[in-house]
C-alpha cells in the first residue's frame, strides 16, 4: 500500500506590500527598466499601497480605482504625476494579470488622464549667469560645483545623465561628451569651451583629492566629498542652495537648466530636430513644446517664410 503524502498547505493569500514587491523586483530583474523607471514604478506604487489601507486589492473595481484618481488629485499632485501613477497602476494589473491573479485589468478603462499644456519654466540668460557666478572659492567643492552647473546648461541633459557621466565620456578636442539616457540609449551631446574650461579645471584642481577619499576607484566624472558618485538629489540640493544665495526663484531644479537650453537653443534659431536630437527625445512633439515658450520667435518664423509676412 501506497504511503499517503501529506496535503500541500494552501498559499496563503498574498498582501499588496508582497505584490508591490514582487512587481517592482519583475519590473528590475526580467523587463531590464532602466533603474530610474524601476524607482518611479516603486513610488507610485507606495502611494497605492498608502490608499488601499484595508482594500481589498484583488477586487477593486473601475470605480474603486476611479476614487484612487480622485485621491491623487487631492494629494495636490500636479498633472503629469498623477498620469503617470495611473499608466504604473495599469503595469501593476497587467503584471498582475501575468501572475494570473486577475482576470481583467480595471485600470485600462481607466484612460489616460487629460493634461492641460503647461509652460516650462525658463530662466533668463541674466539669471543663469548669476548662478554660474554664485559657487565661490569659500565653498567647499567649488570647481565642482561650478562644473555641474556649466554641463546642465551646456548639455541640456537630464540630471541622470550628468551625475552619470565618466570621465572617458569627454571629449574636450572634439567639444562633445557621450550621454546615457532613458533605456541606457547613448547620444553625443556639445559642449562649449566655457564648460570645457570648468571641467579640466574641477578635473585638474578637485577631482583628485576627492578620489583619494574613496574607498573603492571610481570612473565617475562627478564626485560626492566621501569620494563617492555624486547623487543627484545632492545636485538639487547644490542648485536650491545657489538659486537662494544670487536671487534666482527658489523653484529652479536641474529640469530648469534643462527647459532653458531648449528655449534659448530655439529662440536663437536652431532647428528643432537638432534640439530634439540633443535632448534624446524619442518624439519630436515633446520638443515642439519650447517652441511656444518664446512667442517672437515664432513670430520672426511667421514674417520669415509667410507669403503675406
Amino acid at each position: 500500500m501506497k504511503p499517503i503524502r501529506p496535503l500541500k498547505p494552501m498559499p496563503l493569500r498574498p498582501t499588496a506590500p508582497g505584490l508591490v514587491d514582487a512587481f517592482v523586483q519583475y519590473a528590475s530583474g526580467e523587463c531590464h527598466l532602466a533603474e530610474n523607471t524601476v524607482a518611479a514604478y516603486r513610488r507610485d506604487m507606495r502611494h497605492f499601497v498608502a490608499w488601499l489601507d484595508r482594500r481589498d486589492l484583488l477586487r477593486l473595481s473601475v470605480v474603486d480605482l476611479a476614487d484612487y484618481a480622485r485621491w491623487l488629485h487631492d494629494q495636490s499632485l500636479a498633472p503629469a504625476s498623477i498620469a503617470r501613477h495611473l499608466v504604473s497602476l495599469k503595469v501593476f494589473y497587467r503584471y498582475l494579470q501575468l501572475e494570473g491573479l486577475v482576470r481583467d485589468n480595471p485600470a485600462e478603462a481607466l484612460g489616460s488622464q487629460k493634461l492641460w499644456e503647461r509652460m516650462p519654466s525658463v530662466l533668463s540668460s541674466q539669471q543663469v549667469e548669476r548662478l554660474f557666478t554664485a559657487p565661490q572659492p569659500f565653498d567647499r567643492w567649488w570647481r565642482r560645483d561650478r562644473a555641474v552647473l556649466e554641463l546642465l546648461y551646456a548639455t541640456g541633459c537630464r540630471v541622470s545623465e550628468i551625475v552619470g557621466l565618466r570621465v572617458v565620456d569627454l571629449r574636450f578636442d572634439e567639444g562633445c561628451c557621450r550621454c546615457r539616457g532613458k533605456g541606457d540609449k547613448e547620444r553625443i551631446v556639445p559642449f562649449h569651451q566655457r564648460a570645457i574650461e570648468a571641467v579640466k579645471l574641477y578635473l585638474a584642481e578637485e577631482r583628485p583629492t576627492l578620489a583619494a577619499r574613496a574607498p573603492t576607484a571610481t570612473d565617475r566624472l562627478l564626485l560626492s566629498g566621501r569620494g563617492l558618485p555624486l547623487r543627484r538629489e545632492r545636485v538639487w540640493e547644490l542648485l536650491k542652495q545657489y538659486a537662494v544665495r544670487v536671487g534666482v526663484p527658489p523653484n529652479v531644479s536641474p529640469h530648469t537648466f534643462r527647459h532653458s537650453f531648449a528655449t534659448h537653443l530655439l529662440a536663437g534659431g536652431a532647428d528643432l530636430r537638432q534640439v530634439q536630437e540633443m535632448l534624446g527625445h524619442a518624439s519630436i512633439a515633446t520638443t515642439q513644446i519650447y517652441t511656444h515658450v518664446d512667442p517672437t520667435r515664432l513670430k520672426a518664423v511667421h514674417k520669415k517664410f509667410h507669403p503675406r509676412g
